[in-house]
C-alpha cells in the first residue's frame, strides 16, 4: 500500500463487507480482495460452508479451501476475535483491513415476512443488524446469488456481486482480435513504408497513429480496390509490422478438404494451422464453423504433416466437474453423449469428396469401404477426455481442444491450459452467450479470462467469428428468434 493509498485510507471511512457463503465457495481467496476494507462472515455461512464440503466437485473443494483459510487466520488469534483479526499478516500485505466473526446472536431483526429459518435471510439479518450497529459506516452485503441481492436492496440495504474476477463489465468491449483500417490508413500511415518479401509473405513496416494500438497477432483488414488481409508480427509502439496472411479460402490451400468461407474463417485457419502459435481462442454463435475448422486443422497436422502425435478432445460436462455417472463403459463411452457435435463434424469432414482433393476426404479410397477405413484412422486418433481427470497430467506434442470453453470458471481454465507440454497446441472453443454453469456471467466465464489475459502475446491469437455458416434456415433463426 503505497503512501497515498495511506492518506486516503485514513480519511474516508472503511466499508464493512458481509460475505456471502456463495462467494467464498467461489473463491477462497475472496478473504484477501478487499484491500483497505473489513470483512465480516457471519455464523449462518461458516455452517452453509461445513455443509458443502462433502464430494469432489470443484464447490467442495472450494469450500474446503475456504475453511483451511479461515482455520490458518484464526488460529493463534482467538483472543482478536471481538476487535476484528488483522488480514495484513496472512495475506502478505494484500489485503490491510480486519476480519470480524459473528461473535454474538442476532434476534428479531427480521421483517415477520421473511422466514427465519432460511440460511440467506439470516444473513440479511446480520446486515440489518450491522446497519443499525454501525450506522456511519457503509456495511455492504456481497454475494453470488441475485435473489439475495434483490431481496436485500429491497430492505434498503446496500448488496454488491462479487467483482474480483469480472474481466470486464461489458462484453461488447471484448477484445475481437481483428480490427477494420479506416480508408486513409495508408495515407496517414504511408509515410517511410517498407516493404519486402520472405517466403511468398509480403511484410509492411508502417509508422502512424494506430501503431501503440495494434496488438501481436492482431488481424488487420480493409475492403476496397486494394484489399488487404493481414496481421500484426510487432505492435504496440511507434512502428508496427505487417505480415500478409495465406488465403485459405482458395481451393489450393484447402485443409482436409475445407476452404475458408468468410473473412474470420480465413483469420482463424491462418492461427490453426500457424505452427508458432501455441494457444488459439475461438468465440463465435453457433454455426460460425468453430469446431469444424478446428479439427480439420488438427486432421491435417496430426496425420499428414505429423506436427502433433494425437488429437485430444475434452468438453465441459455440463453438470460440470461432478462425476461422469454410472454409465457402463470406458471414459471414452461415458464422454460419447457429449460429444454429438464431433461426430457430425467428422461426417463433414469425411464425405465422399466432390473437391480435387479427394485422397484427403477418403473418397478415393474405394468407395464405402475406403470411408469406413479412413473413418478408424481417424478415430483412432482422436481421443475423448473427460474434464475431471486432467490434473497432474502433461500433454506432449498433442493438439488439445477444449470445446464449449465458456462453461468454466477461470481457476478451471488455468488447470487445463497448464497442462501443455513441449510442443502442444491448445485451442479454446465457446460461445460465451451459451453459459450452463451456475454463478458464472459472461463477464467472470473463464473463456471471457483468457481472451483477456492473453492478447498481445507473441504466441497466441483469438478470433471471434461473425457469420453463421450453417445453412440459411440457421443463420436466419439466429437473427430473428
Amino acid at each position: 500500500m503505497n503512501a497515498k493509498r495511506a492518506k486516503a485510507h485514513k480519511s474516508t471511512t472503511t466499508k464493512l463487507f458481509v460475505l456471502d457463503t456463495n462467494v467464498l465457495m467461489h473463491d477462497p481467496l475472496s478473504l484477501f480482495r478487499f484491500e483497505e476494507h473489513d470483512i465480516y462472515v457471519p455464523m449462518m455461512t461458516l455452517e452453509e460452508l461445513d455443509a458443502n464440503k462433502k464430494g469432489m466437485s470443484e464447490v467442495a473443494r472450494n469450500a474446503r479451501q475456504s475453511s483451511r483459510l479461515l482455520d490458518e487466520i484464526v488460529s493463534g488469534a482467538e483472543h482478536d476475535m471481538a476487535h476484528g483479526i488483522s488480514l495484513s499478516g496472512p495475506s502478505r500485505e494484500l489485503a490491510t483491513g480486519r476480519l470480524f466473526f459473528q461473535t454474538e446472536a442476532i434476534n428479531g431483526i427480521l421483517p415477520s415476512s421473511l422466514p427465519t429459518a432460511k440460511a440467506d435471510n439470516q444473513i440479511i439479518g446480520v446486515v440489518m443488524h450491522l446497519g443499525q450497529k454501525y450506522p456511519k459506516r457503509p456495511v455492504i452485503l456481497v454475494s453470488k446469488d441475485i435473489n439475495m441481492r434483490i431481496k436485500a436492496r429491497a430492505l434498503g440495504l446496500e448488496a454488491q456481486d462479487y467483482f474480483n474476477d469480472k474481466v470486464l463489465e461489458d462484453t461488447d468491449l471484448l477484445y475481437t482480435g481483428t480490427r477494420e483500417l479506416p480508408a486513409d490508413f495508408w495515407d496517414t500511415h504511408g509515410k517511410g513504408l517498407e516493404s519486402w518479401k520472405k517466403d511468398s509473405r509480403t511484410y509492411y513496416r508502417i509508422k502512424g497513429p494506430l501503431c501503440p494500438e495494434m496488438l501481436v497477432n492482431e488481424f488487420v483488414w480493409q475492403d476496397g480496390p486494394q484489399p488487404l488481409q493481414a496481421w500484426v508480427k510487432v505492435g504496440a509502439g511507434k512502428t508496427a509490422e505487417l505480415e500478409t496472411l495465406i488465403d485459405y479460402s482458395h481451393a489450393k490451400n484447402a485443409v482436409w478438404g475445407i476452404t475458408a468461407r468468410n473473412r474470420e474463417q480465413n483469420f482463424a485457419l491462418n492461427l490453426l494451422m500457424n505452427p508458432d502459435i501455441d494457444f488459439v481462442t475461438l468465440l463465435g454463435q453457433a454455426g460460425t464453423g468453430k469446431t469444424l475448422l478446428t479439427l480439420a486443422a488438427a486432421l491435417t497436422q496430426t496425420l499428414e504433416t505429423k506436427l502433433f502425435s494425437e488429437i485430444i478432445i475434452t468438453r465441459v460436462t455440463v453438470p460440470v466437474g461432478e462425476d461422469i455417472g454410472f454409465l457402463p463403459g470406458t471414459e471414452e463411452e461415458k464422454m460419447t453423449p457429449w460429444m454429438g457435435a464431433l461426430e457430425d463434424n467428422l461426417d463433414v469432414l469425411n464425405k465422399p469428396a466432390e473437391a480435387p482433393s479427394g485422397a484427403h476426404a477418403g473418397g478415393s479410397y474405394g468407395g464405402d469401404w475406403g470411408r469406413a477405413a479412413t473413418m478408424d484412422l481417424i478415430r483412432s486418433r482422436i481421443k475423448v477426455k473427460s474434464l475431471n481427470f486432467m490434473r497432474g497430467r502433461t500433454f506432449l506434442n498433442k493438439f488439445l481442444i477444449i470445446d464449449e470453453a465458456q462453461n468454466l470458471t477461470p481457476k478451471q481454465m488455468k488447470t487445463l491450459i497448464t497442462r501443455a507440454g513441449p510442443g502442444t497446441k491448445v485451442v479454446c472453443l465457446g460461445n460465451i452467450a451459451q453459459i450452463d454453469t451456475p454463478y458464472l456471467t459472461e463477464g467472470s466465464s473463464g473463456l471471457t479470462y483468457v481472451v483477456d489475459r492473453f492478447k498481445g502475446w507473441p504466441h497466441s491469437g483469438h478470433v471471434t467469428l461473425q457469420r453463421g455458416e450453417r445453412s440459411r434456415l440457421a443463420e436466419h433463426a439466429a437473427e430473428v428468434l
